[in-house]
């Protein structure tokens, strides 16, 4: 099997290459990195991008931590070993324009001493598409895009993790999903897929590698758009849905939180501005309600109005 610190490897190498990916899709500012070190053991580098001619603010973060697991994890995991090693890249990027939407991506590898000495490894992440405005054709070419990317490795892979983020990125105090999912998947290992470890890193890294072009067309698509006020008080209601979800039910915020991370890097993902107004409600026939109608499980985006 791959080494730990190889996954490590490859992963940084996964972060230089987005980073430049939306550098040259912004044609504006540069990410800046901060390098930082964990109490406990291990570090990362935090890489945020701020006020450039597409993008708002963003951050493509890189961590290979390690130490010793705290109770609460150990219990939710039901494992009585406490030595972790963790490694991953984190992503989250919310746009200017509003015809651009938020997107999230995460992959990541996990081990830890089991029972009896036997480690327990996994790989997990996902891709997800959170738009203020839900464009039908975007959705179906990204949901298209992912299919693309699983069918090359199982074909089942799709269907699976699509319901999966379906279900994830739900917001149960809303009866609303964050936006129109993607794809959403934990405990890859051979037991769990029939795959070997090998091809399973290779799914992760090719997850990882479908960010750049998936993203770059979505924004070239909007980019030019114009919008108005009204749709900037829309994009900052939006956005405090997103605020919600990462604070409330996010896996990854709480990890990071309870294994004791970096504050700075787990919060990067919340936007620069968002507004809550007391019980919204779209006007009938708006692009705003029909955003809303479609904020649910179970669509078959690759079908949406197919003409």
């Amino acid at each position: 099997m791959i080494t730990k610190e190889q996954i490590a490897e490859h992963y940084q190498l996964i972060q230089d290459e987005i980073c430049a990916g939306l550098e040259l899709a912004d044609g504006g500012a540069k990410f800046v990195e901060e390098v930082w070190e964990r109490e406990g053991g291990g570090g990362g580098r935090t890489r945020i991008f701020q006020n450039g001619n597409v993008l708002e603010k963003g951050g493509v973060n890189f961590s290979a931590v390690h130490g010793k697991l705290p109770e609460a994890i150990k219990k939710a995991f039901g494992v009585q070993e406490d030595e972790f090693f963790a490694t991953g890249v984190s992503i989250v990027i919310h746009p200017k324009n509003p015809w651009i939407p938020i997107i999230h991506m995460n992959i990541r590898y996990f081990e830890m001493a089991g029972e009896a000495g036997k480690e327990m490894s996994w790989f997990g992440g996902g891709i997800d598409l959170t738009p203020h405005y839900v464009i039908e054709e975007d959705a179906r070419f990204f949901h298209e895009s992912l299919q693309a990317t699983c069918d090359k490795f199982q074909s089942d892979f799709y269907s699976k993790f699509k319901k999966w983020a379906d279900d994830y990125f739900f917001i149960k105090h809303r009866e609303e999903t964050r936006g129109i999912g993607g794809i959403f998947y934990d405990r890859l290992n051979p037991q769990t897929t029939g795959l070997g470890w090998n091809d399973i890193f290779e799914f992760s890294k090719a997850v990882g590698r479908t960010f750049v072009p998936v993203y770059t067309e979505l924004i070239n698509r909007n980019r030019n758009k114009s919008f108005t006020e009204e749709h900037k008080i829309w994009q900052y209601q939006r956005r405090s849905r997103y605020v919600e979800f990462n604070l409330v039910y996010d896996a990854g915020t709480k990890f990071g939180l309870e294994t004791n991370g970096r504050i700075e890097s787990i919060l990067m993902s919340l936007p620069p501005q968002a507004n809550w107004v007391y019980d919204f409600k779209p006007k009938p026939d708006s692009e705003e309600e029909k955003t809303m109608m479609l904020l649910k499980k179970g669509i078959n985006w690759s079908q949406i109005n197919k003409s």
